[in-house]
């Protein structure tokens, strides 16, 4: 429901009440839900902390008058504090009268009172929630009060808050800042542990993030909006042969010039692109978008079979590409009307048709250049994407991605620091990965990035050359696209470099501290997948500390793949039961955010082992540890049970990798799999790229502690460890070797 007055019963003076009335209905429109769930009795109520004005937006929320707890610190700061302090009753919270405070608290609470406590202790500067402090625990047992958890979405960004590394120094928004209140459920005292807490508010910051009026906005429509507002701005440094720069407009009025083409000889809803990342393949996608159609960006480094699967399943008939890709993969397997991309550029009526485009991105309203190009306001729950994926193993898998799937990893990733608009951004990762088609191609669109293209992740000189010549400032790539810079790369080549982002596999520890030692740079681990469109995790650098009452915090944590992105929230499940179990516990992570995928094409089945429950079960085993950090131990397929016992392939392979000191710039060294075995169920094999005995590792990995279960029982020796085209390990290809040998 829509709040029009901000206090009901306020602890305030009715005169303050007045003007605090008229400020934030001015400013903000809320809207909440679940407050029913509130006692009328005494109540701890705990909620994440945005932003200054949190305090304010809880109040409007809120059918009760609410005493809040504030850092004693502010009044230091200035007398205006203590006058603030005094008038609404906060209660002074700091370290060394922490015994005082909690007695003021408890008197509250046992007075029927509704007291609300920020568990961060200061508001967060990652946008993320941030550690909790145990102190409400001690506090709600006292009391013996309830603990109610309370989550708000809307205020990260505004001026209040510490989106871009920095307070009140930024431009207000135009626009009332819409932003929702989402109460959860009464939580007994005893059971109010910084766990539970957590665990509440992470699922009511997902509820109240999945309200955000944004989500339910078409993406063409969204990106179009975007580029007309900086037509002048270079948006793409196109290094695919000779370098071009393409500046927003271009990018703009070719994509619509090209959709009204694509509308008229293009019945089909979907339509195949088969490019290389570049200015080309950004404005196919964007122009099949505009085009009211669902753009298919398809592998073409997978084997012929898989691509033929993909083209029957997702019905696509025509083919975006280039008679130069055409020539170098010849083994795919072309639909009959495949278009070269510059031809039909040049067949719609080339500058001709694209003209009158750029002009009104020059002179024209952005919202008018959307509406000419018939774009509709809402987009939502509407197919925006179709990618094909078999994770590691199977067969290819649809993954439909939604407008507001899209549109909500975008706005994720936005709240954070590692891709600011003044970012400039190395987009080579194929557009079929989820990395290219979300990050590297919509994202900078919408954020206003400028992005550096080069055709091919192992292209790595060309990829060195560029981050020199142009000043890239961020890179994201899988570990196995990011060794060969270790030889092939020289520290002043990367100086323009601050964040290098992992994905896709587990970081290995020598290539962080390769990387750490010979650049000065820290590679930072996320964790995504295609079907969370597609990141879910990400280390960011530590905030920066800019005023006397700021805190420490600590926005990564080596070792793990970061904290959730805002709006998600997470379970930890039996991986035989899928029952639930203690988040510090290893077991499959289930995953729900606005981001996440509503299911695979066509395929019940594979959607019904999917979900549970509404959860997305990702296939990966790992845990949380209290401060909200996720450690991933690896894929459930990358994990043999031999006698009981789960025994997991990829610490055998990076013990073998340190213990021989393998070189794996070029390519995976080793990799191990599961084959049947009659005795104890499953037997392991390793493959080998290299000359290695089976007495030497057996001897290696006894002596690095792990035990004689792990040890293979056979060596297959390869040419090469079967790789896909996004970086990751092949494990259906390398079972397939070890099966055959």
């Amino acid at each position: 429901m829509s709040l029009p007055l901000p206090f009901t019963r306020s602890v305030l003076p009715w005169w303050l009440e007045r003007i605090a009335s008229v400020v934030a209905r001015l400013l903000y429109r809320v809207k909440t839900r679940g407050s029913e769930h509130l006692p009328s009795g005494g109540a701890l109520m705990l909620s994440n902390h945005l932003s200054y004005v949190d305090m304010v937006v809880l109040q409007m929320a809120c059918p009760r008058p609410i005493r809040f707890v504030g850092f004693e610190g502010f009044l230091k700061v200035h007398p205006i504090y203590g006058w603030l302090f005094r008038v609404s009753g906060t209660i002074p919270l700091s370290a060394t009268h922490a015994l005082e405070t909690t007695r003021r608290v408890v008197r509250a609470l046992q007075a029927g009172e509704l007291v609300c406590l920020f568990p961060e202790g200061s508001i967060s500067r990652t946008g993320q929630l941030m550690k909790l402090r145990r102190g409400f625990e001690v506090m709600a047992r006292r009391a013996g009060v309830p603990v109610v958890p309370v989550a708000h979405d809307g205020l990260w960004g505004s001026v209040f808050s510490f989106s871009g590394s920095r307070y009140l120094f930024k431009a207000p928004r135009m626009m009332r800042t819409h932003v929702f209140v989402a109460w959860g459920r009464p939580i007994p005292p005893e059971q109010a542990t910084v766990v539970a807490v957590r665990q509440a508010l992470l699922d009511l910051g997902s509820e109240a993030f999945d309200e955000r009026p944004q989500l339910k906005r078409h993406l063409g429509r969204e990106i179009v909006r975007g580029l007309a507002r900086r037509p002048w701005r270079v948006e793409i440094v196109d290094r695919t042969a000779e370098r071009r720069e393409v500046k927003a407009g271009q990018v703009l009025a070719v994509s619509a010039a090209f959709a009204r083409h694509l509308q008229r000889t293009v019945p089909e809803n979907r339509v195949g692109i088969v490019l290389p990342p570049g200015a080309g393949a950004t404005i196919a996608n964007l122009a099949v978008v505009c085009a009211g159609k669902v753009p298919v960006n398809l592998n073409f480094t997978a084997g012929p079979a898989a691509v033929e699967a993909a083209l029957r399943m997702s019905g696509v008939k025509t083919v975006i590409s280039a008679d130069v890709l055409r020539a170098k993969v010849p083994n795919f397997p072309w639909p009959e009307r495949t278009l070269d991309f510059r031809r039909e550029v040049a067949a719609m009526g080339g500058k001709r048709a694209i003209l009158p485009w750029l002009i009104g991105a020059w002179l024209l309203p952005n919202q008018w250049i959307a509406n000419l190009l018939g774009l509709p306001k809402r987009g939502d729950r509407i197919e925006a994407g179709l990618l094909f994926t078999s994770g590691s193993a199977g067969e290819p898998k649809g993954v439909v991605l939604t407008h507001r799937n899209v549109l909500a990893n975008c706005w994720q990733m936005s709240s954070l620091s590692i891709l600011p608009d003044t970012a400039t951004l190395m987009a080579c990762l194929p557009v079929f990965h989820s990395f290219g088609f979300t990050v590297t191609t919509w994202y900078p669109m919408i954020r206003g990035c400028r992005i550096v293209t080069v055709p091919s992740p192992l292209d790595t000189r060309k990829i060195v050359d560029a981050i020199k010549e142009e000043g890239v400032t961020v890179m994201v790539g899988a570990p196995t696209f990011l060794r060969p810079f270790l030889k092939k790369a020289e520290a002043g080549e990367l100086r323009s470099l601050h964040i290098v982002v992992s994905g896709a596999e587990r970081l290995p520890q020598d290539l962080y501290d390769g990387f750490l030692e010979k650049f000065n740079l820290e590679i930072m681990q996320g964790y995504g997948l295609t079907e969370t469109s597609p990141v879910a995790n990400v280390n960011q650098p530590d905030p920066a500390v800019v005023t006397e009452t700021a805190e420490v915090q600590s926005g990564r944590r080596a070792g793990t793949v970061g904290r959730m992105m805002p709006g998600m929230t997470a379970r930890i499940l039996n991986p035989d039961t899928l029952a639930e179990l203690p988040s510090d516990q290893t077991g499959m992570v289930a995953l729900k955010g606005a981001n996440v995928f509503p299911g695979y094409l066509n395929d019940p089945e594979k959607n019904q082992a999917a979900f549970r429950d509404g959860w997305f079960i990702t296939g990966d085993l790992g845990r949380f540890d209290e401060d909200g950090f996720l450690s991933i131990e690896g894929r459930l397929s990358r994990f043999s049970k031999i006698g009981g016992e789960m025994v997991p392939h990829g610490t055998i392979e990076q013990k073998l990798v340190e213990a021989f000191a393998l070189d794996q710039s070029e390519g995976y060294a080793v990799a191990v799999v599961g084959v049947p075995d009659v005795n104890k169920g499953e037997a392991l094999v390793l493959l080998a790229a290299v000359e290695i005995s089976l007495e030497a590792v057996r001897e290696k990995l006894l002596a690095a502690g792990l035990p004689n279960l792990w040890v293979p029982r056979v060596i297959l020796r390869v040419e090469k460890i079967p790789v896909l085209g996004t970086g990751k390990l092949d494990v259906k290809g390398c079972r397939e070797v070890a099966l055959a040998g």
